[in-house]
């Protein structure tokens, strides 16, 4: 009875371990699916510690209770496809056509997890029948003592085939993970399923009574303390990622204010001298050349005063609302809309992606209206003698960010004005029409995604801009940001 007692005591671990999580980490659906598992564990303990209660338990009790929390480990297979799944299906990895891991994936798909889930109970049922365990008999070894141990049925097969299952998801977790690009995401995940291993193994070892029903006590303890310290180092790498993000765009916002101040400024500054400069020359005193001096004040405030209202317009912007979107899709719907103005001025545009998904926190119509400016401007700077127009866009993802290289093959942007190209009301190259406003937004809106576009490389031959975003996992919540 001591030794069941142990035994659930350390079943105990990963409950509280649990419960911990849920009070500090609960914002998350992977929170959601760790939490879980950790309870799933627990009732596996119980499930091996009431074996041990012959002294003060019945025999019916104990098979009753073994059968009812063999829920545990059964349900065990699709918590752990859970957790992956919520992993690869919000992360972007590699997609490489024809691999042979590519077969592998689609097991860690919505359909396969309801597949998983429902075979995962058909297992469960047939262990409340003689053909799972038909009862238990009385052994005894020298390091445990007297205890119970199951007499499985004809379909013990079934059972030890879903244990089999659960280890070769294992095994193939970390070799699918070397896909993912995030490296945050990658070592949990990783680390998790090599954990998870460890757990599940020294439990194998339960079905065979010379090694007794204390041998998944040890991966338990393994399990929760690793499990737990990799959880906690995941959550705390993306929360600090993430304030650095909040303090950018917290730089930012001061900075938008303190330049709508100094604007305000400046017009009431104006206002002073427009009105002051019409009221000189109201005794008609003055020469044919100071009224042309007063003149050209009059004409620079009034220039002054149109000057700030664009600014102000410019940088004025309502509360926009973000949410997780693919940028794939973005872009796709990007190149959709410019379809008339590529086909009518002959410019082939590419669009190249290895990556899925490419999930990022955005607002679509202004991050829509990125590429489409990105795509009118490289339209517009191409020489109509030019033998060439195209337009290539691409993807690549590091470890934190999401990447566009966007390339055309218009006339190309001196070195010199590679920064200044992004301030409003800058034109360079041969365009007569226009504002200078349309890369000047699209800077804005990369900042506000908390991104940025820069020019990598400028020649007569084209222009490459870089087009760097966060990467959605690593950002939380949701709403509106003014």
């Amino acid at each position: 009875m001591i030794i069941g007692i142990l035994i659930c005591a350390i079943g105990l671990l990963p409950f509280f371990l649990a419960w911990s999580m849920s009070k500090v980490y609960d914002e998350t659906k992977l929170s959601a699916g760790m939490i879980i598992y950790m309870i799933l564990i627990t009732i596996w303990q119980l499930d091996t510690g009431v074996l041990y209660f012959k002294d003060i338990l019945s025999e019916d009790t104990v098979l009753f209770l073994f059968k009812l929390f063999r829920i545990g480990p059964t349900f065990g297979l699709s918590i752990v496809l859970y957790v992956a799944y919520r992993i690869i299906i919000d992360q972007p990895s590699v997609v490489k056509k024809g691999n042979w891991l590519d077969v592998f994936y689609a097991f860690f798909t919505k359909k396969a997890l309801i597949v998983f889930t429902i075979w995962s109970a058909v297992v469960y049922v047939i262990n409340w029948t003689d053909l799972g365990v038909k009862g238990l008999t009385v052994t005894h070894s020298r390091f445990t003592g007297v205890y119970y141990f199951p007499d499985y049925g004809p379909l013990f097969w079934v059972y030890l085939l879903h244990m089999a299952i659960i280890v070769f998801f294992l095994i193939i977790l970390p070799i699918l993970s070397m896909r993912i690009r995030n490296s945050y995401f990658k070592n949990f995940l990783m680390g998790f399923s090599l954990n998870a291993l460890l757990l599940v193994i020294p439990g194998i070892l339960n079905f065979f009574p010379l090694t007794g029903v204390l041998t998944s006590s040890i991966g338990v303890i393994l399990f929760s303390v690793v499990n737990m310290h990799i959880f906690v180092k995941l959550n705390v790498e993306l929360k600090v990622h993430s304030f650095e993000l909040m303090q950018k765009q917290k730089k930012l916002d001061y900075t938008g204010h303190l330049t709508g101040s100094l604007i305000h400024e400046v017009k009431n500054t104006n206002s002073i001298i427009k009105g002051f400069s019409s009221l000189m020359d109201k005794k008609g005193s003055f020469g044919e050349g100071d009224k042309r001096k007063l003149n050209m004040i009059a004409n620079a405030s009034d220039h002054l005063e149109e000057l700030t209202n664009n600014y102000r317009t410019y940088m004025k912007s309502p509360a926009v609302t973000y949410k997780t979107d693919d940028l794939v899709k973005i872009i796709q719907e990007s190149i959709a809309f410019t379809g008339g103005m590529l086909e009518e001025n002959k410019v082939e545009l590419e669009f190249t992606n290895i990556y899925s998904p490419l999930n990022v926190y955005l607002n679509k119509t202004n991050l829509k209206q990125v590429f489409i400016n990105l795509i009118k401007n490289s339209v517009e700077a191409m020489p109509e003698n030019r033998t060439r127009k195209k337009i290539t866009i691409s993807t690549e993802v590091d470890d934190r960010s999401i990447i566009v290289h966007f390339i055309d093959t218009g006339e190309g942007i001196l070195p010199e004005n590679w920064v200044s190209i992004f301030d409003p009301f800058v034109s360079v190259g041969n365009k007569s029409e226009g504002m200078g406003l349309g890369l000047a937004f699209v800077k804005k809106m990369m900042i506000e995604h908390l991104g940025d576009i820069n020019i990598v490389d400028s020649s007569l031959n084209g222009t490459h801009f870089k087009l760097v975003l966060p990467q959605e996992g690593m950002l939380s919540g949701g709403g509106n940001i003014s």
